[in-house]
């Protein structure tokens, strides 16, 4: 599903304004994916990343193209699991937070 310009104004300005809410939309995107709900998970972590380093920088910063990482997140795409890693690992850093997995 395809989100509205002003629905993804929205989420930057909020994100831009609110450090717990940016940091909150990366972990839901990590416990998405945990629990196979990858769809979710990409489109959570497209928001995130269009909302605070973009795709150009992150690319520069990992060594992958925008257009590769934009594939990898789309509804299609299909990211390899030290891809996801790298990607999470690098937003972690630059978000100054250490993600971690509790037992239930």
């Amino acid at each position: 599903m395809a989100l509205t310009r002003d629905f993804r104004e929205t989420i930057k300005a909020r994100v831009e304004r609110d450090p717990g809410f940016r940091q909150a939309l990366l972990a839901r995107a990590a416990q998405a994916m945990l629990a196979g709900e990858t769809d979710v998970g990409k489109t959570m972590l497209r928001d995130y990343i269009n909302a605070t380093v973009g795709f150009q920088s992150l690319g520069a910063d990992i060594d992958k193209t925008p257009e590769s990482l934009m594939r990898m997140l789309s509804e299609t795409g299909n990211p390899r699991t030290n891809n996801l890693m790298e990607i999470f690992e690098y937003l972690q850093q630059a978000e100054g937070i250490q993600l971690k997995v509790k037992p239930m």
